[in-house]
């Protein structure tokens, strides 16, 4: 089955031409009406805007196996539940990965398969790097079955001033490792859930890159 293709020949993500397009026209306007002390602010924050939505291509890296982090940032937690969680039932390796406004918000597929189910759920928006952000906030998971049959869960987690979170994936999709699926705007968090007898490869409060950095490998 041929995997989903989803690709940007642009360097920034489409969801922030909108943002960039209203920030440089009103720039403009202020620069022709001469007011300076509101064009230079905008002009700073438009800058911002164009380099928050930055979509690099990457170098993806292939090995058997191996699963890729699905987001740029840091990880800020990495647990074994013996018994799952409140969103997850079944025992399982989660790796929590804390972005940033400072990172690519890109978020990319870490194993190739088969999108078997999404969830989204409303919620608050604590700040993102706060475990109760991980029970409380806006999300939307991602069911992925891998060709072996085995089952990872990635879940988009909005932050304290995200209020949108975007998935370009639906159930039935065939995908491949490195893919972007998704992004999430300003600021917030990923969480992965792996089965319980991977490898993990990475340690708490190591910087990771989506599509490049190897996260763990499966059995």
């Amino acid at each position: 089955m041929e995997a989903k293709k989803i690709d940007n020949k642009l360097p920034i993500a489409r969801e922030g031409i909108p943002f960039i397009l209203t920030g440089i026209g009103l720039t403009c306007v202020f620069l022709i009406l001469d007011l300076l002390v509101l064009a230079i602010p905008l002009a700073v924050l438009t800058s911002f805007i164009i380099f928050f939505f930055r979509d690099p291509e990457r170098n993806l890296v292939n090995s058997e196996k191996a699963v890729l982090t699905p987001a740029d940032g840091k990880i800020i937690a990495i647990e074994r539940l013996a018994n799952g969680d409140n969103r997850f039932p079944d025992t399982a390796v989660k790796l929590s990965i804390f972005m940033s406004v400072f990172n690519a918000h890109i978020n990319r597929i870490p194993v190739g398969g088969r999108i078997s189910q999404l969830i989204y759920h409303p919620g608050k928006f604590f700040s993102a790097n706060l475990d109760k952000a991980s029970l409380h906030n806006e999300n939307n998971m991602v069911l992925l079955e891998t060709d072996n049959r085995e089952k990872i869960v990635l879940v988009q987690v909005a932050g304290l001033i995200a209020r949108r979170i975007v998935c370009w994936v639906k159930a039935g999709d065939y995908v491949k490792a490195g893919q972007r699926f998704g992004l999430i705007r300003f600021g917030s968090r990923l969480e992965v859930y792996l089965p319980p007898d991977s490898t993990i490869t990475v340690r708490k409060g190591e910087k990771v890159k989506a599509g490049q950095t190897i996260i763990g490998y499966l059995r």
